[in-house]
């Protein structure tokens, strides 16, 4: 019986003081598996010699495989890349920075065999990350559950596995320009399983997200799985009109009985009020409308410069 063959993609973007401990570390997890591997790195634009790096790696392991951006597309981009030219019936994505524990990959692969489709993990506690970045997350992960019909798991990574069934609804049904991958993989439905894990400090490096890049993808994620920012224009629009009503009934009454309403601070207060409420709306339906142009303009998710394998 042939032995199976998995990916594991990961994404590269100014690792090159990472990446040959990294290629350590996962070539020792791997090491014990019966199974054949396909080392997928996705080169993000690295403005470092991280492409230099991957050239010595792929001399020294055949199993190395380089997909090479023309430039940075983003961490998302660079797993869909990897997905789309992974050759395995399952496929792991994982990032480069040790942060996503090699360990993990036995775990994932005898659920895989169990007859999971979709494995995602969870950090339940993360070394470098801050207070602020804790805090975030946790409010993220309140406020796009509380907007939308699919309930995302709390901490969930973009360390995750897919099958071949799952990885096919990704590449031929899920191709929208504005995404939240770990969202979209847990709305796809299928068998799952999730793993906790506790991430460990970059050994090496520094993140690549910073707090408006990860402000960023959240607008992306919320707009990607809730209408609801669209509906507040309605709810307010109700509340403001009952409002409305009432007030012209208040300003009736005290017409008719002779005491005249002195309404500059109530009018100021309801004027700045709808304004407010006016400009937000607007701002949501504007970032919808962008969210529609880039999807009708069809450019690429990603693009191409080069794909290096020693075997080939």
């Amino acid at each position: 019986m042939p032995r199976p063959l998995y990916s594991i993609i990961v994404s590269v973007f100014n690792e090159e003081e990472i990446l040959e401990r990294f290629h350590q570390e996962l070539s020792s997890a791997i090491a014990g598996i019966d199974a054949d591997f396909e080392l997928l790195f996705v080169n993000d634009g690295s403005r470092d010699n991280s492409r230099q790096v991957l050239k010595q790696l792929m001399m020294g392991d055949n199993r190395v495989k380089a997909i090479h951006f023309s430039r940075n597309f983003g961490h998302e981009a660079a797993m869909l890349a990897g997905l789309d030219h992974c050759r395995g019936e399952a496929a792991i994505c994982m990032d480069s920075d040790l942060q996503h524990p090699p360990t993990l990959l036995a775990p994932m692969l005898d659920l895989y065999q169990q007859g999971k489709d979709v494995i995602t993990t969870t950090r339940t506690q993360r070394a470098d990350g801050g207070f602020l970045k804790r805090t975030f997350s946790k409010w993220f992960y309140k406020i796009i559950n509380s907007l939308s019909d699919t309930q995302l798991q709390p901490g969930a990574s973009d360390f995750f596995l897919l099958s071949r069934k799952a990885i096919d609804v990704l590449k031929n049904d899920y191709r929208e320009r504005t995404r939240f991958l770990r969202g979209i993989i847990q709305s796809i439905g299928f068998h799952r399983a999730s793993i906790p894990y506790e991430a460990p400090s970059r050994v090496a490096g520094n993140s690549k997200y910073s707090f408006w890049k990860l402000l960023k993808l959240s607008i992306a994620a919320i707009a990607s799985f809730s209408k609801t920012p669209l509906k507040i224009g309605i709810y307010t629009g109700l509340f403001f009109v009952l409002a409305s009503i009432l007030l012209i009934i208040y300003s009736i009454v005290m017409w008719i009985v002779d005491t005249p309403v002195s309404g500059y601070t109530t009018l100021i207060i309801f004027l700045c009020a709808f304004a407010g409420i006016q400009l937000f709306v607007t701002g949501a339906i504007g970032y919808y409308i962008g969210f529609i142009f880039d999807e009708v303009k069809q450019r690429p998710l990603y693009i191409i410069e080069d794909i290096e394998n020693q075997n080939e």
